[in-house]
């Protein structure tokens, strides 16, 4: 465990040892596919740290400190563990690039989220999120929004702020519908609404400038003809 890399990732640990907390030095720590259960507070010593993975392991909480950590720039890895909420002070990490929460018993998102203004990539798949939260909108810069096989039934029109937006992966949700604000998605590339039993396939899709690849399979009613022309003509490869 020397220099500013701590790489611990298949260590059997059910604890981590007292002299990571130590590395204050540490930029990037990895404790992933152990069986660590918790986390003590003094995870927010290490403020030189830009990458924390704690995937694949069995946390039910992430302490508040983890908001100390405001040099996180890379990835914060929390996916695969047992976590039922989030910290709001997630939402102290300004720089932070790419998050992923995914495969986690998570029913929401806190508010905060929407302060990671720096953000390019959120992983919440395979959660048990039934709403998201309207403050998701202010991430201007937020490239990729991955929400699979959780249990939405309906998105805030403030996802319309979502302007960089590129990937919008929605499949094996419970949506009927989707509010028409987001057509106004101008760098949005792929839509997967795969598995999601929409009432029908909003005609204003034809409307998304930048759409090459929009997927609508296992859904219940087939898209308009004439939809399916227009963003095919565009260049757009339609699944159905």
């Amino acid at each position: 465990m020397t220099g500013p890399v701590v790489n611990l990732w298949r260590a059997g640990l059910r604890a981590v040892p007292d002299g990571v907390w130590t590395r204050t030095d540490a930029e990037v720590l990895i404790l992933a596919d152990n069986e660590l259960t918790e986390l003590p507070d003094t995870i927010g010593e290490l403020t030189c740290l830009r990458t924390l993975d704690l995937g694949h392991n069995a946390l039910t909480a992430v302490p508040d400190r983890i908001g100390a950590l405001t040099g996180l720039s890379g990835f914060l890895y929390l996916h695969d563990n047992r976590l039922t909420a989030l910290p709001a002070t997630l939402g102290r990490l300004h720089r932070l690039r790419y998050l992923n929460v995914g495969d986690n018993p998570l029913t929401e998102l806190p508010d905060s989220i929407g302060d990671l203004e720096q953000l390019l990539e959120l992983r919440a798949q395979n959660c048990r999120l039934t709403a998201l939260p309207a403050a998701l909108g202010a991430l201007s810069r937020l490239r990729e929004l991955r929400l699979r096989g959780n249990h939405l039934t309906a998105l805030p029109a403030a996802l319309s702020g979502l302007r960089a937006l590129r990937c919008l992966e929605l499949r094996d949700n419970r949506l009927t519908a989707l509010p028409p604000a987001l057509a106004g998605l101008p760098l949005l590339r792929e839509l997967d609404l795969r598995g999601n039993p929409l009432a029908q396939v909003p005609p204003w899709l034809a409307e998304l400038p930048a759409l090459e690849k929009l997927d609508l399979r296992w859904t219940p009613h087939p898209p308009a003809p004439h939809l399916v022309d227009t963003l095919e003509r565009r260049g757009c490869t339609v699944y159905f």
